[in-house]
């Protein structure tokens, strides 16, 4: 029950028609980025940009380290320093804004919706820029990372709310019915369910917390994208060090997208196999 309401929630579900359009869209797709891979890579050629020597560099142990440990290093670190701040911060905000309180539910919405609008790279530039002015001068980490956890977390906060909202209301009014409380109701029946549902959505943020962290050539943070311009500035081969650079984004962002498909898979099975609890908070009828 409770994933059939998520699926409302969060998206409309297409039909056959939908469904057949989507396929026959997808396989346009498919082919038209083929040939697109195709004309490129000929065009390489053509160039010399495939010459052996112009990807010789790659096996220099300096050039290795410069990527893999310190490029991937840095963006998985700020990646998961973010995330760390960004989801709690999230699920605070997401409460504030169901709260009873006006004055939290206010503050909560401003918060999310004015962080929610607001391009990353602006205030990457606020805290690069502005804030210095009033005295307030953050490391490169920071001038970052927070940007990262405050836009970061108004978007999750929509997620954690869609999650919360997707819980069938009867399960509210059977625990009530027993005696609970609206914040042991919310801990101990409707919190659970919902990190269950939102799960594969938190790691779909994290892709974007990890794309966001390319922003970081703007505060000279080195991480993936930092250390290929540099690299670029220093060797000068900027088609072979940016498409290496593309390669290990789309890996990393792949495995993350599987990993959240075969968490929602999971979870679903899970929630098939717990259905009979659920029928059991069902109010008496």
């Amino acid at each position: 029950m409770a994933a059939d309401t998520a699926t409302r929630v969060l998206f409309d579900e297409p039909g056959p028609r939908g469904r057949a359009t989507i396929r026959l869209a997808t396989v346009v797709a498919l082919v038209l980025v083929a040939l697109l891979v195709a004309g490129a890579v000929r065009q390489f050629a053509v160039s010399g940009q495939l010459a052996p020597y112009r990807w010789q560099f790659f096996t220099y142990t300096a050039i290795v380290q410069r990527l893999v440990v310190d490029g991937i290093g840095n963006t998985f670190l700020a990646t998961a320093v973010a995330a760390v701040f960004a989801f709690p911060l999230g699920l605070v905000l997401a409460l504030g804004r169901i709260s009873h309180a006006r004055m939290l539910r206010s503050v909560s919405t401003g918060w999310i919706e004015f962080f929610r609008s607001m391009p990353m790279i602006l205030v990457v530039y606020a805290f690069l820029l502005a804030l210095p002015r009033f005295g307030i001068v953050l490391p490169v980490f920071w001038m970052l990372v927070v940007p990262m956890i405050l836009v970061s977390s108004a978007t999750t906060a929509e997620v954690f709310r869609a999650g919360i909202r997707a819980i069938d209301r009867g399960q509210w009014e059977a625990a009530q019915s027993l005696g609970m409380g609206r914040a042991l109701v919310m801990t101990q029946i409707v919190l659970p369910q919902a990190f269950r549902i939102v799960l594969p959505n938190l790691l779909t943020g994290l892709v974007s917390l990890l794309k966001d962290s390319t922003l970081g050539y703007v505060v000279s943070y080195g991480e993936l994208m930092q250390q290929g311009k540099e690299l670029v500035a220093y060797y000068h081969y900027m088609i072979q060090t940016y498409l290496v650079i593309a390669l290990v984004y789309v890996l990393i962002n792949w495995l993350l997208t599987r990993l959240a498909s075969w968490l929602q898979a999971r979870m679903g099975t899970r929630r098939t196999a717990a259905r009979p609890i659920e029928v059991d908070l069902e109010p008496a009828q």
